[in-house]
């Protein structure tokens, strides 16, 4: 089996390198709408930074609402935060439509919410696909289940870099059992982080959190290689170990598309679980692939040079190492400023 893998992880891993210089860049947005009084709205727009440059998506609210405090803007390492407060005059907050023109151009998601004078929330989250929200009350919590499920799977199939150390944990497990093992220690170990930071038990600043997952996936680099060598190490040995070690670090990732700033206290233990339950989903989709691939190659019984076979362990530490680099001078740049 882990042949074949090798000859199938170096074609998924040239999909990856496409998307290497801006792996998990796809922090959300979000805007929060804040009743004041029967016909003013307290909104605050904030728009993640994109690729080092503001985001290209606007904030286009109906032409019905008024400006009755002119707009702020502040500024954040991460973010730009625009507040101002509106005067919807005669019409309801009901039915309104909020687009987000050039979201569509992006990869970032947006989550909205609405409080409203009598405490009711509303949330929904904004995809580049639809990149509008329609205001409505409250919904049911199948629906917020089925929202966030949708965004978990989304999240870590646009994570090249949780995937590309997947793939790396795939070159490394020796047999079925061990993959079975090595897959169900990562989950648990990114289950327990993404529930401790979307919770506010803890949290990792995102630039060394970044270059920490990016050097995670530069470790597995070598290791593919020595396995391909029939060496041995603790992690040719144990991956499941690694695997549970590393991924209570990508468990804080997962954790930075889900923000909770955009759920009501209510909605957050059914976000959570939906939002997990769709990473989980997206991962075991990504791996069925990967060995339905391995398959297809062992029944056709595809010969492949011995340099094809070498090249996803480089292309892996290749990658690792590139994301690395890139990923500490944008943190050591941002501590100098």
């Amino acid at each position: 089996m882990i042949y074949l893998t090798r000859i199938l992880v170096f074609f998924l891993l040239i999909a990856s390198s496409m998307v290497a210089a801006h792996a998990h860049e796809s922090q959300p947005g979000t805007l929060e709408i804040k009743q004041l009084a029967s016909d003013r709205y307290d909104v605050t727009w904030k728009a993640p930074i994109y690729y080092g440059s503001p985001h290209p998506a606007r904030l286009e609210m109906p032409e019905n609402w008024k400006n009755f405090i002119q707009p702020t803007q502040r500024r954040m390492a991460d973010s730009i935060i625009f507040r101002w407060v509106v005067d919807l005059g005669t019409k309801s907050i009901e039915g309104a439509i909020i687009r987000f023109p050039g979201l569509e151009s992006t990869i970032t998601d947006v989550y909205v919410r609405l409080t409203r004078l009598d405490s009711t929330m509303m949330t929904a989250v904004v995809r580049p696909t639809r990149p509008f929200v329609e205001l409505r009350g409250e919904r049911s919590w199948y629906a917020t289940a089925g929202e966030y499920i949708g965004l978990g799977f989304y999240h870590i199939l646009l994570g090249a870099d949780h995937l590309l150390f997947v793939l790396g944990l795939l070159l490394i497990v020796q047999s079925r059992v061990m993959l079975i093992k090595t897959i169900t220690s990562f989950t648990v170990a990114h289950s327990i982080t993404l529930a401790m930071a979307t919770l506010g038990f803890a949290s990792i600043p995102l630039p060394p959190l970044n270059a920490a997952v990016a050097l995670s996936i530069f470790f597995l680099g070598p290791e593919i290689v020595r396995s391909w060598r029939g060496e041995k190490s603790l992690t040719i040995s144990y991956p499941w170990i690694v695997a549970f070690m590393f991924g209570l670090l990508h468990g804080f990732g997962f954790a930075s598309g889900l923000s909770t700033t955009g759920m009501p206290t209510p909605e957050l233990p059914w976000a959570l679980l939906s939002f997990n339950i769709g990473v989980e989903l997206g991962q075991l989709v990504f791996v069925f692939i990967a060995l339905a691939l391995a398959w297809s190659f062992r029944t056709l019984a595809i010969r492949w040079p011995r340099w094809a076979l070498a090249m996803p362990g480089y292309t892996v530490g290749s990658l690792g190492a590139y994301w690395t680099i890139q990923r500490t001078v944008i943190l050591i740049g941002g501590l100098l400023k």
